[in-house]
């Protein structure tokens, strides 16, 4: 016979309080927590913690639903509701590992590696699941791999992006590498979208936050020789490396749309973030001023065909 709600809580309970106890799954370095057949989260250890920059004390008892962590995927498609694999664990008990982006709580987009596990009684009945996540190594050393051309000097002070002088030092160095070997490079020109608003309406500390968020969205998010740079204000460039049109339209398309899966709470609301980006490829003629310019040019039609959009030229 099975358990009735009453009975199933005191068990999933009681493994939540076996793993709290254990100082070995307490102190993973890998964030792990457990929830009930509601998705109810019950159990929060110190690597979640550490990954999520959420407390227990925000956590415990809260529903995982309940726009705390919004997985997305790299689409920035929202999982919580479907296509949750904690959610598809507890309905069938199969284990599942998956690769999503959480929302920090500071409310940028962190990359991380899954994998959720049924919890049973000792029917076999599902009381619950345990998820353990863990950053995206492969993700996570692309931002390492950035620090290993950055200097301080090179950098945006509040944003830590590459400031103008560096990435167009990079260009000019992309120019060459084109001319003696042929490898394709593009240029993308973002613009956030209404932030004049956001500091009228909010103040300019939320604004350096909106900023910071839009920059730790996307330098989490590029490959190992892309590079973010801040042009000035709110206006930033991309510069992929070896790419073509195709994968010029894909790559601005994911930060377009990871970045408007990404917003920062204020005390009673979300505000939510998108980008207007124009994209395009060096060809022949172009020279460092007249890529960025026509990138420029291209960010425009994008503000004016209604933002949060790519368009490529």
């Amino acid at each position: 016979m099975n358990d009735n709600p009453s009975d199933q809580k005191v068990k999933i309970d009681q493994e939540s309080n076996i793993l709290k106890n254990n100082p070995w799954i307490e102190n993973l370095f890998e964030g792990v927590y457990t929830v009930d057949v509601d998705r109810k989260i019950l159990y929060w250890n110190q690597g979640a913690m550490t990954i999520t920059g959420y407390n227990s004390d925000e956590i415990i008892r809260r529903s995982c639903f309940d726009n705390i962590l919004n997985h997305v995927n790299e689409d920035g498609v929202g999982l919580c509701f479907d296509g949750c694999p904690l959610k598809a664990t507890i309905e069938d008990g199969v284990e599942r590992e998956a690769a999503v982006y959480l929302r920090h709580k500071s409310g940028h987009r962190v990359p991380v590696k899954v994998r959720t596990i049924p919890l049973r009684d000792r029917e076999q009945t599902i009381i619950g699941a345990l998820e353990l996540f863990t950053e995206n190594k492969d993700e996570v050393s692309i931002r390492n791999s950035l620090e290993n051309y950055k200097r301080q000097s090179n950098e945006d002070f509040l944003t830590k992006a590459s400031n103008r002088r560096y990435f167009l030092a990079m260009i000019e160095s992309k120019i060459r590498e084109f001319k003696i070997m042929g490898t394709p490079f593009g240029i993308a020109f973002l613009d956030i979208d209404n932030f004049k608003h956001v500091n009228d309406s909010f103040g300019h500390e939320v604004g350096d936050k909106v900023l910071k968020i839009l920059t730790e969205t996307i330098q989490s998010n590029l490959r190992k020789n892309d590079l973010l740079g801040r042009w000035g204000g709110e206006e930033f460039v991309i510069l992929f490396s070896d790419v073509d049109s195709d994968g010029l339209m894909i790559a601005s398309e994911k930060a377009r749309k990871l970045v408007a899966a990404s917003s920062l709470k204020l005390s009673d609301q979300y505000l939510n973030i998108t980008i207007s980006i124009g994209a395009t490829l060096f060809i022949e003629n172009d020279d460092c001023d007249s890529i960025v310019t026509r990138a420029d040019q291209l960010m425009y039609l994008s503000k004016r065909s209604g933002k949060n959009k790519v368009t490529i030229g």
